[in-house]
């Protein structure tokens, strides 16, 4: 699990090909989408979703609390929530949301 520019494509497929690596599952690949004549579509043991892995019933309900919880905190100046540091590509663990066991998000 990971960005799709973390993946050396061209090494993964040559694994693939060569049967060291049985089967991939990508969500993401570099560069997304791949062009019509990328190598990884010929590959029949890989399977590639629409960059929607991280799709469940609770994102709908779960984006729109951290919605409203970083409008009222950019609203009273304090630091939003999830926010990505550009140069990192995901959010510090110091501004990550937590979730609650009912997947409620804590501040």
């Amino acid at each position: 699990v990971a960005r799709g520019a973390v993946v050396d494509q061209p090494a993964l497929l040559t694994a693939l090909r060569s049967g060291r690596i049985a089967y991939a599952g990508l969500d993401v690949v570099d560069p997304e989408p791949p062009g019509k004549d990328d190598a990884i579509w010929n590959c029949e043991n890989v399977l590639i979703t629409p960059h929607v892995g991280a799709q469940s019933e609770q994102r709908v309900p779960m984006s729109t609390d951290l919605f409203c919880l970083n409008a009222n905190r950019f609203r009273d100046g304090e630091t939003l929530l999830n926010w990505v540091d550009k140069k990192l590509e995901f959010p510090r663990p110091e501004h990550r949301i937590r979730m609650d066991d009912c997947g409620r998000l804590i501040e």
